[in-house]
């Protein structure tokens, strides 16, 4: 049997997933999907003293460290690449009860990440609601005519987390006048005029706006003033 190149040998045990069939020089099993080389011939792991360990992939950095750590035991797993020539990690050996700890305690840590998440995203739904409920006011502000409901409406669809439109600008959440307005503006556009038909007619959006301007001009002016009270 042709022996096997070494694997570049760096701090601690070193196992081999081979690439060919083989079998132990000491107790002849084989094949061996894990190997130890010892000048070059192969070994079991219960003929090199360690097959009371478990295989760990590579994959999970956390739970990789962690049983590491808990090991008296451990060792590095490679194979080699053909088209990379070289040897390549492929996880370790560890000890089963180290093993089971660093489980543990990585499931406590998912545990608390998810408990973490959630905090963060009532925390962020009631930071987003409060906002809602300013960018309403403010359109109630500058349009005291403009139905609450409607004005309720428009702040919603304009602060949406992560949208990007208006209010989620940073003009938007100062609540500013003129952010509050295209706010105002782009519901009416787009609710009470025919642009969106205009739109995907082939009409420009230059185009568009300047035929739609009128009615949207003369909407923001009825929510600015009280014409029941003229009439």
């Amino acid at each position: 049997m042709a022996p096997i190149a070494d694997p570049p040998h760096r701090n601690g045990l070193l196992v081999v997933q081979p690439l060919k069939k083989r079998r132990c020089v000491e107790c002849r099993n084989g094949p061996l999907a894990l190997l130890v080389l010892e000048e070059g011939a192969p070994r079991c792991l219960d003929c090199a003293d360690l097959g009371h360990l478990v295989f760990l992939p590579r994959g999970d950095t956390a739970l990789t460290r962690r049983s590491r750590e808990g090991s008296t035991l451990s060792a590095v797993v490679v194979r080699f690449n053909r088209r990379r020539g070289r040897y390549e990690r492929q996880g370790v050996m560890v000890e089963e009860v180290a093993l089971s700890r660093a489980e543990e305690r990585c499931l406590a840590d998912a545990e608390a990440r998810r408990r973490r998440r959630a905090r963060d995203a009532r925390r962020r739904e009631a930071e987003d609601v409060r906002f809602t409920d300013a960018f309403a006011r403010e359109i109630r502000r500058l349009f005291p005519y403009c139905p609450a409901d409607r004005a309720r409406v428009i702040a919603a669809h304009a602060s949406v987390r992560g949208s990007g439109r208006v209010g989620r600008s940073s003009a938007g959440r100062a609540l500013s006048e003129a952010a509050v307005t295209a706010a105002v503006r782009a519901s009416v556009r787009h609710t009470e005029t025919p642009y969106d038909q205009l739109l995907m007619s082939g009409v420009s959006r230059y185009e568009a706006r300047r035929r739609i301007a009128a009615t949207v001009d003369t909407r923001l002016w009825e929510w600015r003033d009280d014409i029941t009270a003229r009439a």
